[in-house]
């Protein structure tokens, strides 16, 4: 799995400094909150706008994809992301702030998109083992995003901003340099395919259980900073723990899971029981010793349904990866959009205690829905594929996506 080409590796290296861009504010809400004078759900809008333009954009990467070719998709997306966080650092209000970070969610949709394609596509090996290298890239990317945060957020709120653009500019260049020039598909993709992918409800199913997986997943990660009333140097360490759990869950314990138990049944339990965490959470706010250990496992539990849910994604339609991949991101990012805002709505206006109930309950509700969709995955994913195996039905998608 690790004996990859050159390509590969540029293209993963991007990814893993592409998600260091969801963690990396985390450390610097409430500096930019205190510098700005801005409230907790004002500065959780820096991961609303974010999400929400990432989520619509996706919808549209497929066909920009389809038409210019993947190698330039990346490159444009790349290219985005940096002008995005240095704008965003040089910005004086929280708004400012906000747009900018809209702009940066563009040019990751973009990336995104086409990134998980181009690994599977290029990769040696398996389409499980390449995405494992893909969720060891997010993992690792999600691990550092904090820790740089922290870092350079002590020093000033702008310096992630900033750091973020200049690694963007070196990922950039690996990759024009490295991947070589991808040929347009056959046929170029509609608008209206991801939709129309919606109308199977193995995939819409999924979509929604992800939708209300991910209200959980970013109340957490959005509103927890604000009620540990850290130093971003203190909270960059928490997440960096967190971050750390993740990346190993995803690549190590949850492949080990799924040939033991099947792929749904992990994630039923595993869904079950970061709604457990939540609750603790939800129970003991005012001390900060359980909010961060509470982070932390709650990492294990979120890498876990990260590899996993991708791989259910890739087989849950039988319509080409990158449809299914923008038909699946537009419906999931709806929650992480909504989450952060309300979240910060509820503890201003309620109590610190509420956004992690409701946490619980969307992750709790994400089980429900799984489980009801089952019979639609039935043949698809209830037990792991050996590796190097594929049905039939998952290696006809493969080869249209290629």
């Amino acid at each position: 799995m690790w004996r990859q080409p050159k390509a590969v590796w540029a293209v993963a290296f991007a990814c893993v400094v592409t998600f260091m861009g969801i963690g990396l504010v985390d450390p610097i809400l409430k500096p930019i909150a205190e510098t700005l004078d801005a409230t907790p759900s004002q500065v959780s809008l820096l991961f609303t706008s974010y999400m929400a333009v990432m989520g619509v954009a996706m919808l549209v990467t497929g066909a920009v994809a389809s038409r210019i070719g993947a190698k330039r998709t990346l490159l444009i997306g790349l290219a985005v992301i940096i002008a995005g966080a240095g704008l965003a650092g040089l910005s004086d209000t929280v708004m400012e702030i906000v747009g900018w970070r809209a702009l940066w969610g563009l040019g990751n949709a973009l990336f995104i998109a086409t990134a998980l394609a181009t690994i599977v596509g290029s990769a040696r090996g398996s389409v499980a083992q390449a995405i494992i290298l893909y969720e060891a890239a997010l993992g690792l990317g999600i691990a550092v995003g904090p820790l740089v945060g922290g870092v350079l957020g002590s020093i000033s709120w702008r310096g992630p901003f900033f750091g973020v653009s200049v690694l963007m500019t070196v990922a950039l260049l690996a990759t024009a340099w490295l991947l070589p020039a991808t040929p347009r598909p056959a046929h170029a993709t509609s608008l209206a395919d991801p939709f129309r992918a919606l109308r199977h409800p193995g995939l819409l199913g999924v979509g929604v259980t992800s939708l209300l997986y991910n209200f959980g997943f970013f109340t957490l990660l959005a509103f927890t900073p604000f009620p540990l009333d850290m130093t971003a140097h203190q909270i960059g360490l928490i997440f960096f723990g967190w971050g750390v759990a993740l990346a190993i869950s995803s690549v190590l314990v949850a492949p080990r899971l799924q040939d033991r138990f099947g792929t749904l049944p992990v994630l039923l339990v595993n869904l079950v029981a970061l709604a457990a965490t939540l609750a603790v959470m939800a129970l003991g706010t005012d001390t900060k010793s359980v909010l961060a250990a509470c982070v932390v496992v709650a990492g294990v539990f979120i890498g876990i349904n990260n590899t996993l849910i991708t791989e259910t994604v890739m087989t849950a339609a039988p319509v080409e990866r990158g449809v299914a991949s923008a038909a699946y991101s537009f419906v999931r990012f709806a929650g992480a959009a909504l989450a952060p805002w309300l979240a910060g709505r509820l503890g201003e206006q309620v109590n610190v205690h509420l956004p992690y109930w409701v946490g619980a309950a969307a992750v709790l509700a994400a089980a429900g829905v799984l489980a009801v969709s089952r019979r639609h995955l039935v043949g698809h994913h209830t037990a792991a594929e050996q590796p190097g195996e594929q049905s039939g039905e998952q290696s006809g998608v493969v080869a249209s996506a290629r």
